[in-house]
């Protein structure tokens, strides 16, 4: 059944990106921890702490089935209260503040009816924005998209603008990237050819960041640069438990806790009213949380 191809190849992934994460940080492994869902169905958590680049990280599995609340029901607009989700969900927090957060996910649902759809993304949240890098990575993320579909990026780049952004602080998390959902079959794109689209996006996201990680990883910092990082981290943690679906789906259907909330920072902080001296290279950082900056010609 395709629910079993795409069961396999979470799982698969799930592992494959656990193994370049750990060679490219050369200083900690990940943890297992086999979970089960109370109705049916669970999950496998590896999580990363104290490496050499990392300081925490998870790259979790999940493979559930279940029946949703009619609260949570409305709120994701399914067809149907039973349900089927398996995915992998990625979040990495650098001890150095020069080494971008990352966030990433693919996932497949299925409704108790038969409806199927894909969704996911990647997006990246440096402490301090590096143009060059960014732009780099909106590259990759439109090559990505133009192997599959000529409208993917400028639809789902604009998705995340919107998706990963803090609207009570009118700011993006960083400098977005791709977001998609409800990606389902019609008369001109089949299942599979959603599948080929998610699968490349998950194997591109490896060889991208490790590649952000040896070049980041020795550059020199200070205090001032690691307190900027922790407030950036608060903003973060405001959005996972604020915006993010992902978390409040995980909740809403009774998952497990430590999983979900493996996307939080070890440590992070809040500053009353603080703002950046003018110049500053936070300041310049500041700057960049907009929606809509054209990332692919940015100087």
């Amino acid at each position: 059944m395709f629910r079993e191809e795409v069961e396999a190849f979470m799982r698969r992934f799930q592992s494959d990106l656990c193994e370049a994460l750990e060679r490219c940080d050369g200083g900690a492994t990940f943890s297992t921890d086999t979970w089960k869902h109370e109705e049916e169905g669970g999950g496998i958590s590896r999580v990363i702490q104290g490496g050499n680049v990392l300081e925490k990280g998870g790259v979790n599995f999940s493979a559930v089935r279940g029946q949703l609340s009619p609260q949570f029901l409305k709120m994701l607009e399914m067809p149907d209260a039973n349900y089927f989700a398996t995915g992998v969900s990625v979040v990495l927090h650098p001890h150095s503040p020069m080494v971008p957060i990352t966030h990433m996910n693919v996932r497949y649902f299925e409704a108790g009816n038969g409806q199927a759809w894909f969704g996911g993304g990647i997006d990246l949240t440096p402490i301090y924005v590096n143009p060059e890098q960014a732009r780099e990575f909106h590259r990759l993320m439109k090559e990505v998209c133009d192997r599959h579909h000529p409208t993917y990026y400028a639809e789902f780049k604009k998705w995340a603008d919107d998706y990963f952004y803090n609207q009570h602080r009118e700011e993006t998390r960083g400098v977005g990237g791709i977001f998609f959902d409800r990606l389902m079959a019609t008369d001109e794109i089949s299942i599979a050819d959603r599948l080929a689209f998610v699968h490349d996006v998950a194997y591109a996201f490896a060889p991208f960041y490790t590649r952000i990680m040896n070049e980041n990883r020795d550059l020199p910092y200070g205090e001032r640069e690691k307190q900027w990082q922790l407030m950036r981290r608060g903003r973060y943690v405001e959005f996972n438990l604020v915006y993010d679906r992902g978390t409040k789906f995980g909740l809403h259907t009774k998952g497990r806790i430590e999983s979900i909330l493996m996307s939080l920072p070890t440590l992070a902080s809040w500053q009353y009213n603080f703002t950046p001296e003018p110049g500053s290279l936070e300041a310049q950082t500041q700057q960049y949380l907009k929606k809509d900056i054209d990332w692919l010609n940015v100087q």
